[in-house]
């Protein structure tokens, strides 16, 4: 029978056994960071001068003097090849959201007709690894295919197998930047400068100011047999068809349950190889959806986190496939569960230890706050909303995909429009400066008694949370819940760094032009507290609570009523995808990148290029595979099930009656009905389909072939979808021959 294949791959499925994954016997302190060449390594393998003169680097931003490369390279090497390392690799990010690596071995000629192992500071600091066919957005033309890798020193190097991987940006001959890396560190420099000159207004002692990300991970597992049995799984990560299971997620028995073995096993080994390359993985946990899960590490300097996250994603499937599972990355693999996001915690700490966008002076359980330490708070978390409502659309376009749509206002997934929740506390503080010029020291926390003896009293935090927001405050961060899980979060942190950096420049200079006007007037000289400098900043920050209202949202994020609300509040509140995109080449979102030095008009446009292809790419894949299933197993299946019916109800009017047959067969008349009409209807959407791809890929202009993909072959593909997910709920369960959701999402 046509059932065979898969029932036997649902069979092998429940006999899989976790692996007998044995932790090391040390502590994880004690194999953290092994294969990474940390500043203990440094110190060991390089000339103290050389190790002072790099960490100047990485911790000053001093430009690298290529004098002390070879030494480094020397140093490196020696290392490596003692962890077992014969090769080395530039690793760096294409726009592709994954990350790319061409190895080389440390092997030149020895000039007496033998080998020798070489590896210099030329080859550690720069590459021309070429890599032409990367999406680059028309800025490397055929006839122009250079492109260079460089060293970037902030982010430690570290060994796969037998490679030592050496973190670099990704630039074309003419300087443009063609990956996520050298826009992102541009980004972080802009903040981190911007974020620096707004503390002067508070502190005497800061010199510098990191951007933190402590992104959450979320994914799902299906068992290797399944997957290799679902062409859409293979081809596109997603399922295209398959009707809901009867019992998905509505129990919430999933979320937070005990780990099954098998996936406990696969974690174990894989958190075990993380901290091995020192990726501080530190939550793990069951999310809300069947066989959907959860990992996240401690917050990290930004740049770092973005490439422990793109190495993470990397090891992942790798440590997934020796466990017998395939992870799914994708936002959305099933419909009608929960999609997977990659919810990105964002903050600023300044170097005297304050963090930027908590109440009190550290991140202690001390609520208390003084005046100033109040007022620098509500700075920071102000010019944040500034730069949100400001650029509300171009944030909205960071975390836009073909994948990411699907999930977005959805199954807790946050709306599409992006909002900002600050809670009651932030709320009412922003209120009053707003109302008043009176700033009083503020408490951060409230207790509340509970009548149980033994539980102690609860801190409550200053706010709580709310689900449905993308862009949540808290308590000492951001929450930006809107990434999706597939992708690099270096895309939403570029922009929205980039945006705090022109928020905070702009907040400084005027600032700083109230101050001046204000210092000859007296009337601004009323006490040591009330400064020219104060009234100023208390002004101006009244005027940006004005200015940035529309983009506070505390409730609902699902409800239609805050849609319309959103559209009067001036937010973006579009759907369409490759429409959304258009955001990056707003006057304003150019005019804030070239003057911010992060990107020019001319890698925008690229990106954006780029962002339209690969739109257009991954809607044309899932179209082909699609078509491709609806008529090579779809249609096939179910009339091998109609010709099996009528085969029923000829033998029916030979054994019975004309009466009693027509009576007896009435049922399987209705479904041979239901099967001709349904086929039918899928080969129709099937044509339209393909000629609704024939059409746009007539279009020329990348943009406008995008948005006729968005409104002309998606819907095709969801009418298609609805037709065979009727199809799988009427034919004999036998014959369906593609696992279904009920054995996707619940093999243990």
């Amino acid at each position: 029978m046509a059932n065979n294949l898969r029932f036997q791959v649902v069979e092998e499925a429940f006999k899989k056994r976790p692996l007998d994954i044995q932790p090391p016997k040390e502590r994880p302190s004690e194999y953290f960071g092994k294969y990474v060449f940390t500043r203990e390594k440094m110190f060991k393998y390089l000339p103290k001068e050389i190790y002072v003169k790099l960490i100047d680097v990485i911790d000053n931003g001093a430009r690298l003097d290529r004098s002390i490369a070879d030494a480094v390279a020397t140093g490196m090497k020696q290392w490596a090849q003692e962890m077992g390392a014969t090769h080395y690799t530039h690793w760096f990010q294409p726009l592709t959201e994954g990350t790319a690596e061409k190895h080389d071995a440390f092997v030149e000629h020895d000039g007496k007709g033998g080998m020798m192992e070489k590896f210099s500071g030329k080859l550690l600091v720069q590459q021309e690894p070429d890599a032409s066919s990367f999406p680059n957005g028309g800025i490397r033309n055929t006839f122009e295919a250079r492109g260079y890798s460089a060293w970037d020193p902030t982010s430690p190097v570290f060994i796969i197998d037998d490679t030592l991987c050496i973190p670099t940006i990704f630039i074309a001959y003419t300087g443009e930047a063609l990956d996520y890396k050298a826009p992102l560190l541009r980004a972080l420099h802009a903040v981190g400068k911007a974020a620096t000159d707004v503390c002067s207004l508070f502190y005497d002692d800061v010199r510098k100011v990191t951007v933190n990300l402590g992104w959450e991970q979320e994914y799902f597992l299906v068992d290797e047999g399944l997957y290799s049995a679902r062409p859409d799984l293979m081809l596109t990560g997603r399922t295209l068809m398959g009707h809901e299971s009867a019992k998905n997620q509505q129990m919430d028995d999933h979320y937070f349950g005990t780990i099954p073995d098998r996936v406990q096993a696969f974690m174990k080994d894989l958190e075990v190889q993380a901290l091995e390359l020192a990726i501080p993985v530190k939550t793990r946990h069951n999310e809300v959806a069947p066989n959907q899960f959860e990992l996240a590490p401690i917050y990290e300097e930004c740049n770092l986190a973005v490439d422990h996250n793109m190495l993470l994603m990397s090891l992942m499937k790798r440590v997934a496939r020796k466990h017998g599972f395939r992870v799914l990355l994708h936002e959305k693999p099933f419909d009608g569960i929960n999609g997977s996001g990659k919810h990105n915690n964002w903050s600023l700490t300044a170097d005297n230890g304050v963090l930027l966008h908590a109440p009190g002076k550290s991140n202690s359980a001390d609520p208390a706050a003084t005046a100033n330490e109040t007022l620098r708070f509500v700075a920071f978390i102000v010019e944040t909303l500034m730069a949100v409502y400001r650029h509300n659309g171009l944030i909205k376009a960071s975390i836009m995909s073909a994948t990411n749509a699907h999930r977005l206002g959805g199954n807790e997934a946050p709306p599409s429009i992006i909002s900002s929740f600050l809670g009651q506390y932030v709320s009412e503080l922003l209120d009053t400066i707003e109302q008043t010029s009176n700033l009083k020291s503020q408490t951060s926390n409230l207790q509340r008694e509970i009548d149980i003896p033994q539980i102690p009293d609860i801190i409550v935090d200053n706010t709580d949370r709310n689900r449905t927001s993308p862009f949540a405050f808290t308590g000492n961060r951001f929450e930006f819940r809107a990434p999706g899980s597939s992708v690099n979060c270096a895309s939403a942190m570029i922009a929205l760094n980039a945006a705090m950096a022109e928020a905070l420049t702009s907040f400084k200079r005027r600032v700083d032009e109230r101050m001046a006007e204000y210092a000859v007037r007296p009337e601004y000289a009323l006490s040591a507290d009330h400064t020219a400098k104060y009234h100023a900043i208390i002004d101006v920050l009244r005027d940006d609570i004005k200015t940035c209202k529309p983009v506070r949202f505390d409730g609902n994020g699902y409800s239609d009523e805050w849609v319309q609300e959103a559209a009067r509040r001036g937010l973006d509140v579009e759907k369409s995808c490759p429409v959304i995109i258009e955001h990056y080449l707003d006057e304003s979102s150019v005019n804030m990148f070239e003057s911010m030095k992060v990107m020019n008009r001319k890698e925008l446009i690229a990106r954006n290029e780029v962002k339209w292809e690969m739109y257009v790419k991954t809607v044309q894949i899932e179209a082909r595979v699609l078509g491709d299933l609806a008529m090579n197993h779809i249609i096939p299946v179910s009339t091998h099930y109609q010709s099996q019916l009528i085969k029923n109800v000829q033998g029916m009017k030979s054994v019975f009656d004309e009466d009693k047959a027509c009576r007896l067969s009435a049922r399987n008349m209705k479904l041979i009905e239901e099967i001709a009409e349904r086929t039918e209807r899928i080969e129709q959407l099937v044509e339209e389909l393909t000629e609704a791809r024939r059409l746009a890929n007539r279009i020329p202009d990348i943009h406008q072939r995008a948005i006729a993909y968005h409104d002309t072959v998606c819907p095709h593909m969801a009418s298609i979808r609805d037709e065979a997910d009727h199809l799988e709920m009427i034919v004999e369960d036998g014959l369906w021959t593609l696992p279904k959701y009920r054995e996707l999402l619940f093999i243990r």
